[in-house]
């Protein structure tokens, strides 16, 4: 496949594929005599696993990790279930300071409508 076809196919741009063949998402793809880089059909499907891993909140370091993990052939559920657990706990942290950040913007605007605004100093 060319890289226009695995792009279509995969739903991104073809700038995502070449940037996801320089990351290690992607093998690097042999090329034709023409110079075109010929990919083959699990392309596609390798880079719609990238993008819904990255939907749950793995960075793209950590897919390549795991995707380097199941090449090499022993990665199983049990085995990678931890990146998951991981992104979980930056969630909850995430929420967390989310949480703390609204708190004191709510505390904020019922400082000024009690006349005492932090936004004008005085």
């Amino acid at each position: 496949m060319k890289i226009g076809q695995v792009a279509r196919a995969a739903g991104v741009s073809v700038d995502t594929v070449r940037f996801y063949e320089r990351r290690g998402v992607l093998p690097a793809a042999p090329r034709r005599p023409s110079g075109y880089r010929e990919f083959g059909e699990s392309a596609a499907e390798r880079i719609r696993m990238a993008k819904s891993l990255q939907a749950l909140g793995l960075t793209l370091d950590e897919v390549v990790d795991m995707l380097r993990a199941h090449d090499a052939g022993g990665a199983t559920c049990e085995s990678e279930r931890w990146r998951l657990e991981a992104v979980v706990t930056r969630l909850d942290d995430r929420i967390a300071e989310l949480e703390r950040v609204r708190r004191e913007a709510v505390q904020a605007v019922e400082d000024c409508r009690a006349g005492c605004c932090r936004l004008l100093s005085e």
